[in-house]
């Protein structure tokens, strides 16, 4: 049942009027639509009342205000009832379908929009894009439709001029997937003729007044419709037809037409308006064109050659006896004929195309119900309202065996086994008397179309006469002689329950037979428009090939709709019925006559009373226990019992509401809305109970899952690590189980990379393969040289690689002032000395000597000798034979100082801030580079006295002599051959020739 509203709004829902009489369903529609609550329910069913205003019931808040919710939580909506075939079609996988029906101008259009927006809207919450995209097409199909199926009429701006049923697809998920269009009885005849303040379809007055002046140019048409005879009716001012075109044209594109085909349906609506000019006229014994140009013009809009045109208008083609193949010229009436017949079949043909081509757009590709899950369906029905004028069309015929087979299919409730039985007309005897074989109104048509020979519109109305005299639905001015409303020979009139409706004959027969010639056919499928082509499959026939019958209009019709009404009966349905208040579109009116019409035919009365009758509720046993099971121990969570209907009872009994149920076949009827009220009250209360149990279930098999999963995860990983570490391991001693045989004991050999566990492990037996390595390169070292290794390895840790000639690769004498072979008398000399000194001193060892080029505190330049034992630092004068000059102990050095160049500047600091600065050559250049030697053999000495020395490597040396600080470089010049000290601008420079 619907949300309580304020009874100054009347009853939300009809089933709740106090007395259930026409006047009080009426006084509580007027009520309703006067303080503007449009809509109201039968039970499921929806009354919607066109407002002829906008309103403040749509857009994302309502949407979301409705959404999930049952039909009894909300007032009365479009929405809902959507809400509810969604909720039908997600939770029980049923495919369900939504009937809108009304008269024209109702609002049935707007209300199937609506529908279509709320389910767009709720849908795809994870913005799938493709979803998105079905979604956007299904929307913009309406636009497109609206504009070549609908038009003006008196009653309606925007008048659907055909039936629609869209089936939306959607996946297991509730996402729409696509969807298929089927359109029903489009009313062709408006392309050629409308009544007096009609207009013909949008699409026409959309071209001639929004298309862009290059299309119109190319068409050879104008911007005045009233230049055309399909649309001589001026355009509405309310319709803003240049704005709609663009519209249109952009919905187009987005559904997918390319810009040829959408050419090609302008070109088409032009070709169709030239036809509506032509006009024929005789010219001795045949008939000819009044306006060759037109001709012209319709064959270059339809890419065919322009004699053909021609001759299809002006001749027909026949095939005699025997083969032979005649050509007839038409009369002028049979011309006009024949070009209003092909009218017609352009626009029929070109909707329908338009309607196949969306559907092969958003038709659901590759579906696998294995892998997709189960494809299910909500249709969706706007069948265009009917209009009475004084000369009803035979296609209100199909119209009402229509509505009659729908009201006979409508499913009212079943009859209880224990209620009153409810009487309701049964439309059944109408379907029967229009379409029933042999005897009704249709096959009597067609066998009339069928009769050779000359058999009018009065024949026809005679047979029916004749056949249905005796039924207590039809009936005629023969038949009712006293009857003056109805015209002798023209006139027939059925009783629907909802009134009597009145038809002229005239025109039955050839709306019937709807001829068009096959050389139109031949003629338009020969085309070299790939579109137009593809619209005239039947085309290809030759004028030689039989060919059955082709179906009348009337049996189009029929079948149509059988296929429909099949198509319908499979789904759970549900209802929207359209009133229209007033035929003056005015938002304050309420017709009470106009309105009181619409309630009978649409019998909203019967439909009040089915549901009133002793039961407001119904619900088949299945659906009622799975939403109130959880009331009841006994059903809760599954029955034991043998039928749904026992335990429908077990329930009903344990909360002592049997007086109040009565117990169908397969339904239980309930009779009071406050029965179904307490139990929703129960069921809410009960919910967020067993939702925290859902939850706290689902959560425990989640972390189990999650568990289980991990625990593989972990054991997988353990095994793949010790797969890892074992195959790592086992390609390392693959790789270097033949170092010991190298030349290079491995070092060539390249280590694997390593996995993350083992990074470690690897840069530890990476120290141990270097240590093993040095061990065996330092076992084949002589003893004699390792001193020299030692020292090196010492300079090499001094410098750090920032020297750039070191002498690692040349071996290391030390002693140079002993070996001197360009000098034999001054290596004695220096012998004697070292003789004498060692008495004196009583030195161990000599570590280092040779020729060195010094400066002293006075800037004055010096050769001497440098003499370095393990205790002393001593200058020599080498001219003197070696005589020491002055001496240094050892330990009071503490550090050294030297340039990243080629020189071999060297600055000793001292203790007493008393430096010795010095090159590593005479004035005469010559010999190697010592000053890594000298630097390797002062580190490894102090070293083994384990005192300290710092060694620095700067182009730039700070040095003190006697206190006073100094600055030491060296400048690389090429006018000089040897090395020399000078006095610079901040301090000493060391020239150094450059080669």
């Amino acid at each position: 049942m619907a949300e309580q509203e304020s009874l100054e709004f009347g009853k939300a829902d009809f089933v709740l009027l106090d007395n259930v009489t026409m006047e009080e369903f009426m006084d509580n529609l007027k009520l309703r639509f006067e303080r503007g609550r449009i809509y109201t329910y039968i039970g499921e069913v929806v009354v919607s009342v066109n407002p002829y205003k906008p309103m403040d019931l749509y857009g994302k808040e309502m949407i979301e205000y409705y959404r999930g919710r049952e039909l009894y939580e909300r007032p009365p909506h479009l929405y809902a009832v959507a809400d509810a075939a969604y909720k039908a079609m997600k939770r029980r996988a049923r495919d369900t379908c939504i009937v809108i029906s009304g008269e024209s101008g109702a609002g049935k259009t707007e209300a199937s929009k609506y529908i279509m927006q709320y389910i767009a809207a709720i849908t795809n919450p994870t913005q799938r894009e493709e979803v998105e995209r079905v979604k956007n097409v299904l929307l913009k199909s309406n636009c497109v439709l609206e504009a070549f199926g609908n038009a003006k009429t008196n009653r309606n701006d925007n008048s659907s001029r055909f039936g629609k049923y869209m089936d939306i697809n959607f996946d297991f998920k509730g996402d729409p997937t696509g969807g298929h269009i089927n359109n029903y009885l489009l009313e062709k005849s408006r392309v050629l003729k409308q009544q007096p303040g009609e207009r013909n379809f949008h699409s026409f007055y959309q071209l001639l007044l929004g298309a862009p002046e290059s299309l119109l140019s190319s068409s050879g048409l104008g911007r005045d419709p009233a230049m055309y005879v399909f649309t001589r009716e001026s355009a509405n001012n309310a319709i803003n037809d240049k704005s709609s075109y663009k519209m249109v044209v952009d919905s187009m594109k987005v559904i997918g037409f390319t810009e040829e085909e959408v050419d090609s349906v302008y070109k088409i609506l032009a070709a169709i308006l030239h036809l509506g000019n032509l006009c024929f006229e005789m010219d001795s014994d045949s008939v000819v064109l009044e306006d060759e140009d037109l001709v012209r013009y319709i064959a270059e809009l339809t890419r065919c050659e322009t004699d053909a045109v021609r001759k299809t208008l002006l001749y027909r083609t026949v095939a005699a006896g025997g083969g032979e193949i005649i050509e007839k010229g038409h009369g002028v009436k049979e011309a006009a004929y024949a070009r209003d017949a092909c009218a017609k079949a352009f626009y029929e043909r070109l909707f329908c195309w338009i309607v196949g081509r969306i559907n092969s757009i958003i038709e659901v590709k590759n579906y696998d119900a294995r892998i997709h899950g189960k494809n299910t369906v909500i249709g969706v029905l706007d069948i265009y309202g009917f209009e009475i004028f004084d000369n009803n069309r035979s296609v209100l015929i199909s119209f009402f065996c229509f509505c009659g087979k729908l009201d006979a299919a409508q499913p009212y409730p079943e009859s209880t086994s224990s209620g009153p039985q409810i009487e309701y007309f049964n439309n059944q005897i109408i379907v029967d008397l229009v379409e029933q074989p042999h005897k009704g109104i249709i096959s009597i048509l067609d066998e009339a179309c069928l009769t050779v020979g000359a058999v009018t519109d009065t024949i026809f109305l005679e047979s029916m006469n004749g056949k249905l005299g005796k039924h207590p639905h039809y009936s005629s001015r023969k038949l009712s002689p006293t009857d003056k409303s109805m015209a002798f020979n023209r006139d027939f009139r059925i009783k629907h329950y909802a009134g009597n409706v009145t038809y002229s004959v005239e025109g039955f027969l050839d709306k019937n037979k709807d001829t068009l010639f096959q050389d139109f056919k031949r003629l338009m499928y020969n085309s070299k428009d790939p579109v137009l082509k593809d619209m005239w499959p039947d085309g290809q026939l030759s004028i030689s090939e039989v060919t059955k019958r082709p179906l009348t209009a009337a049996m189009l019709f029929k079948n149509s709709m059988v296929s429909l009404a099949e198509n319908l009966a499979c789904k759970e349905p549900y209802y929207v019925r359209c009133i229209k208040p007033n035929d003056q579109k005015s938002p304050l009116l309420f017709d009470d006559r106009r309105c009181l019409h619409q309630v009978e035919y649409l019998g909203l009365m019967e439909n009040v009373r089915v549901r009133r009758a002793g039961f407001a509720y119904r619900q088949p046993y299945d659906r009622f226990l799975q939403r109130y099971k959880m009331t009841c121990e006994y059903t809760w969570p599954n029955h034991l019992m043998n039928t749904d209907m026992e335990a429908t009872k077990a329930l009903i009994d344990q909360h002592d509401f049997q007086d109040d149920v009565a117990y169908g076949y397969t339904k239980v009827f309930i009779r009071t809305p406050q029965t179904l009220f307490s139990l929703e009250n129960e069921r809410a209360q009960l919910i967020p109970i067993i939702v925290l149990l859902i939850q706290k279930v689902w959560r425990g098999t989640l972390a189990r899952w999650r568990f289980k999963r991990l625990r593989a995860i972990y054991k997988i990983m353990s095994f793949y690590k010790c797969y890892k570490v074992r195959s790592h391991l086992m390609e390392v001693v693959r790789r270097f189980e033949n170092v010991r045989n190298m030349a290079d004991y491995g070092k060539s050999v390249e280590w694997p990379q390593p996995p993350a566990v083992l990074e470690q492990f690897q840069d530890l037996c990476q120290n141990l393969f270097k240590r093993w390595r040095a061990r065996k390169i330092v076992k084949n070292i002589p003893p004699s040289e390792m001193f020299q290794i030692k020292c090196k390895v010492c300079a090499m840790e001094a410098l750090q690689n920032l020297r750039r000639d070191v002498g690692y690769h040349r071996p290391w004498k030390q002693n140079y002032l002993a070996c001197e072979a360009d000098n034999p008398s001054g290596a004695m000399s220096f012998s004697k000395s070292l003789q004498t000194l060692r008495k004196k001193d009583n030195y161990a060892s000599v570590l280092f000597t040779c020729h060195i080029r010094k400066i002293n505190r006075f800037n004055k330049c010096k050769d001497r000798g440098l003499l370095i034992t393990d205790h002393h630092l001593y200058k020599l004068e080498p001219s003197k034979a070696y005589k020491v000059l002055k001496s240094l102990p050892l330990s009071t050095v503490t550090g050294l100082s030297l340039t990243s160049g080629q020189d071999q500047l060297i600055v000793l600091h001292t203790q007493k801030h008393d430096d010795m600065a010095f090159c590593l050559q005479r004035a005469e250049l010559g010999g190697e580079n010592h000053v890594g030697e000298l630097v390797g053999i002062l580190t490894h000495h102090f070293k083994l006295q384990r005192w300290d020395l710092t060694v620095k490597v700067t182009d730039c040396i700070q040095m003190s002599m006697r206190g006073r600080r100094r600055l030491v470089s060296v400048e690389t010049r090429s006018d000089i051959t040897k090395p020399d000290f000078c006095k610079g601008r901040n301090g000493l420079i060391l020239h150094w020739p450059k080669n």
